[in-house]
């Protein structure tokens, strides 16, 4: 009798644990009561790693009924490491099923027309996909760049602008491949026939492009603009760029002073005639496309009217004119 008992207690006991189990695999924790939440799953956690990360995060109510329900679906050792994003409302059931498919959180990363390596670093760095050293680091190590067939001493230019998608785990390396290979599909295999065709590399190419880019601030200008530093190039006249100088100065898209415009730099456009070594920004397809068709007229010079647009001119002293004028219009 005492035995039958015993053996009543313990299935009684059995059922109403499993029944606590099924009642934490099937409702959510406090915290995604709540709302969305985050994790991310390091390589080479086990199971039970797992179930301690999901439980400290309040992701789960319970580690012994997550392990056993991946013990009942087959999928302990086939758990994908990875950041997830889990909805709000999910349920134990729910956390698993995402994890065993490996669908990890995704990144949209901004790269805008006219950024520079620098300023991707940052951002990379800001949502915790790599460290900015990382990325200084590699865009100039000439081993990776042999690796991408880059001919110049950086990534700089090299990385197409547009929105990436990119999750935690990828490497610098992966990244930065996937930004200059992208470059390397938009321009298209004729790019380089046509570069050829006006004289120049596709490293030269892209070396232009990226001055106009970050000079002009209206499209509509783009083509002009390319006129005016084609003309130049012509006649062995500077391109006297100010954004090649911030370059050179490291001061982004800031003010420059006098002094920084003496500044004996590779980049300094004011003091050496020609293209700098190398691009300056990433250029966006427009700024290719007017860097090989430049509009057909002659100015030498152009000065900025407002915040987009700017006067262009064909000799020195309607360029002083216009540069009193605008002067005088700003001090007002």
């Amino acid at each position: 009798m005492r035995l039958r008992t015993a053996t009543s207690l313990m299935s009684l006991l059995g059922a109403l644990t499993l029944g606590v189990l099924a009642y934490e695999v099937v409702t959510p924790a406090d915290r995604l009561e709540a709302g969305s939440l985050v994790v991310e799953l390091p390589a080479h956690d086990g199971v039970l790693g797992i179930a301690n990360r999901l439980q400290r995060a309040d992701a789960i109510r319970s580690r012994a009924g997550f392990v056993l329900l991946t013990m009942a679906r087959g999928s302990s050792r086939s758990l994908k490491a990875g950041e997830y994003e889990l909805e709000r409302g999910a349920t134990t059931l729910d956390v698993l099923t995402l994890i065993e498919s490996g669908r990890v959180k995704q990144h949209a990363i901004l790269h805008p027309e006219g950024a520079t390596v620098t300023e991707l670093a940052r951002v990379l760095e800001a949502d915790r996909l790599t460290t900015a050293r990382d990325v200084a680091r590699l865009s100039t190590d000439a081993a990776f760049l042999k690796t991408l067939s880059i001919d110049g001493p950086s990534l700089e230019g090299y990385l197409f602008p547009d929105t990436y998608q990119l999750v935690r785990g990828m490497t610098p390396e992966e990244i930065l491949t996937r930004m200059v290979l992208r470059m390397r599909s938009k321009l298209g295999a004729d790019i380089a026939a046509r570069a050829r065709a006006r004289g120049f590399t596709v490293h030269q190419l892209l070396t232009l492009a990226s001055i106009i880019e970050r000079e002009a601030v209206d499209r509509e200008e783009m083509r002009t603009i390319s006129a005016v530093f084609w003309n130049r190039l012509k006649v062995d006249m500077p391109l006297q760029a100010d954004p090649t100088v911030q370059y050179a100065a490291g001061k982004e898209r800031r003010a420059l002073t006098r002094a920084d415009l003496q500044l004996d730099h590779p980049y300094n456009t004011y003091r050496r005639s020609g293209l700098p070594p190398g691009p300056i920004a990433s250029p966006g397809l427009a700024a290719v496309a007017a860097a090989l068709d430049p509009a057909p007229v002659k100015y030498l010079y152009f000065v900025a009217i407002d915040e987009h647009r700017h006067f262009f001119s064909y000799t020195i002293e309607q360029h002083n004119a216009a540069v009193a004028r605008y002067r005088l219009a700003r001090a007002r």
